[in-house]
């Protein structure tokens, strides 16, 4: 847990550091998130942290106490909560909720199991789900602000962290769950999927074996895991019938 928690808290940190640099009036601004603001992206990531440490802490009674049969609903309370904040009490609130998460994942092995939104997962894909949230929703951040602030060549938008190992690795593990929801059949060979990360460093998942495979940067793969681009938009390579479908329902959550 610690590789993972420390890029996590790495993640959050950095996103943290840029929001110290956004003006009151910006928080306003509206995102790539239909209907959202900075002020209302940095709120959900507030409530679902502190939902999160709950659930930690409770378990699978924190998840029975709230209705989660319209997700969209339950996302949208934690928005309106934080539109009753000032910008600087929404960036407290969601330091405090990630610090929450932060120390109760320590206090586990990876491979315990918390209970979810709609199925329990591991300690660790928790964590990684975490900084994937972090990650999608500074891209939204970032791109509202594209041009209001000077940026150093470390903070452009497209300019990624071998942070971003975790996304691929969660989006590449979900390929079945996506398959299924869409009511397709994954296909019993697995699906190989080779990415070039920051630095040129090699990325691969999946079996060795098998002739489905997806190539290409990771960058581009992971922003279509988390719908920020459309695969149609990149140049990620797929191969095979099935790895088409794979990049067509790609997501990390």
């Amino acid at each position: 847990m610690r590789e993972i928690l420390s890029d996590l808290v790495a993640e959050q940190q950095s996103l943290d550091q840029f929001l110290q640099r956004i003006h009151e009036r910006d928080w306003k601004l509206p995102t790539p998130a239909k209907g959202w603001t900075i002020h209302d992206t940095v709120s959900h990531l507030a409530a679902t942290e502190t939902f999160g440490a709950k659930v930690i802490a409770q378990g699978q009674p924190a998840i029975d106490a709230v209705d989660l049969s319209d997700l969209d609903r339950w996302t949208a309370e934690g928005v309106r909560k934080g539109r009753g904040k000032r910008y600087q009490e929404v960036i407290e609130w969601w330091r405090n909720g990630r610090a929450a998460v932060v120390d109760a994942l320590s206090r586990i092995e990876a491979r315990d199991r918390i209970p979810w939104l709609f199925a329990t997962i591991g300690a660790k894909t928790f964590a990684s789900a975490r900084l994937m949230e972090t990650w999608a929703h500074g891209l939204d951040i970032r791109a509202a602000m594209d041009g209001r602030l000077p940026v150093a060549e470390d903070e452009e938008p497209e300019t990624d962290s071998a942070r971003l190992y975790h996304v691929a690795r969660l989006a590449h593990s979900m390929l079945p769950y996506a398959f299924a929801q869409a009511g397709e059949t994954y296909p019993e060979q697995g699906i190989r999927v080779q990415l070039m990360g920051p630095k040129y460093s090699r990325w691969d998942f999946g079996p060795e074996d098998t002739d489905i495979v997806i190539k290409g940067m990771a960058g581009e793969f992971c922003r279509v895991a988390v719908h920020r681009m459309r695969a149609t938009d990149t140049n990620l390579k797929a191969i095979g019938p099935d790895a088409e479908t794979a990049l067509r329902l790609l997501r990390a959550y």
